[in-house]
């Protein structure tokens, strides 16, 4: 029951995403204490979907809840009959998951994945600069960042990239000034105080300082993401022989 009282005090703020998406915005910071409501309210929905539900969402501080606005209003009933559009009536089904005693996610299995890693060389480009960059040798970046557990808040930017919390500052580096046009599938990268993975070969301009052989998304699979919001991850250093091991594994 605390937790359905701490679902009630929730500053909610519900926008327009569109003509067929709503964001839910339960914060402005992000925090796990954010990023567990967040998950709470994607849990609830994906739980006891509404009629016209499509799928759901979560970011750092929201969730989007998107939705087919014809079977939403062809599902209307009682006082939903006076709503003026479809926006107010999916408000007034967000609104009513905070009356009900919200999942726990966190009572869901903690899942833990290891992601090898081989760092510097020509697989991490960018890790002289990030060393230079906080006063620290190479070895003691590659240390300070397989030392730590990260805790993925969300995916986006590319299909199954990890944003990860829990970075040291001791290594956190400036975005390079001019993006690279392809960046090789597996590049794990620092920007600002964030590090994170890159799941598919794409344009960017994150500090380089490793590759793993492991694959992030793969679309072939039923669950293409390897990763979900609320895992936590762990970076394991790796030679380059083992790379190519991890790498034919994965073929």
């Amino acid at each position: 029951m605390e937790k359905q009282k701490q679902a009630k005090a929730w500053s909610l703020e519900l926008l327009p995403l569109g003509d067929a998406a709503l964001l839910m915005r339960v914060g402005s910071a992000i925090s796990i204490e954010t990023r567990r409501r967040v998950q709470m309210l994607a849990a609830a929905v994906e739980a006891q979907p509404f009629t016209g539900y499509r799928e759901c969402v979560p970011s750092f501080a929201a969730v989007a809840v998107h939705y087919d606005p014809l079977l939403v209003r062809r599902s209307r009933s009682g006082a939903e009959l006076a709503h003026e559009t479809v926006f107010e009536t999916v408000s007034a089904r967000m609104r009513a998951y905070l009356e009900q005693e919200l999942p726990n996610e966190a009572a869901q299995s903690a899942r833990t994945i290891e992601i090898p890693v081989c760092y510097g060389g020509e697989y991490g480009p960018d890790l002289a600069f990030v060393a230079k960059h906080n006063g620290i040798t190479e070895q003691e970046v590659v240390a300070i960042h397989s030392d730590a557990a990260y805790l993925v808040y969300m995916l986006g930017f590319a299909p199954g990239f990890p944003y990860l919390g829990g970075m040291s500052e001791r290594i956190a580096a400036p975005r390079r000034q001019t993006p690279r046009t392809s960046i090789p599938q597996g590049s794990v990268g620092i920007a600002g105080k964030q590090t994170g993975v890159y799941s598919v070969s794409t344009p960017g301009g994150w500090q380089l300082i490793g590759r793993t052989p492991l694959a992030l998304f793969r679309p072939q699979e039923p669950i293409p993401s390897l990763l979900r919001p609320g895992d936590s991850v762990r970076f394991k250093p790796i030679a380059s022989e083992e790379y190519m091991s991890y790498l034919e594994g994965e073929r």
